[in-house]
């Protein structure tokens, strides 16, 4: 079955490294810009900054065809790359109103 068929998304937690509080502009605007790149291509589905959970910097959630595709784009995720970020990568299978919450 497809991802498709099957309503999935790709849940990318990005952890913090010892790296992360040495983030600079420059690589945040890259990470936005890898951000907007997603969004302009169909892949991001949400993303955003985590509050409340210490060592999360925050998640992207993506539209892709499998998990392997999803691994692959949160590799060359530009904090994920710089090493201030860990990536861990899970699918997610879609509950809503349509599959009637998976019951």
């Amino acid at each position: 079955m497809s991802a498709n068929t099957e309503n999935l998304l790709y849940v990318c937690v990005l952890e913090k490294t010892k790296l992360h509080n040495k983030t600079t502009k420059a690589l945040a605007t890259k990470h936005v810009e890898f951000l907007r790149d997603l969004d302009d291509n169909g892949k991001l589905a949400l993303c955003g900054i985590s509050k409340g959970y210490p060592g999360v910097a925050g998640m992207i959630i993506l539209k892709a065809e499998n998990l392997e595709e999803a691994k692959e784009i949160c590799k060359v995720e530009p904090l994920t790359e710089a090493g201030h970020t860990i990536v861990k990568v899970s699918a997610l299978q879609v509950a809503d109103r349509e599959n009637n919450y998976l019951l």
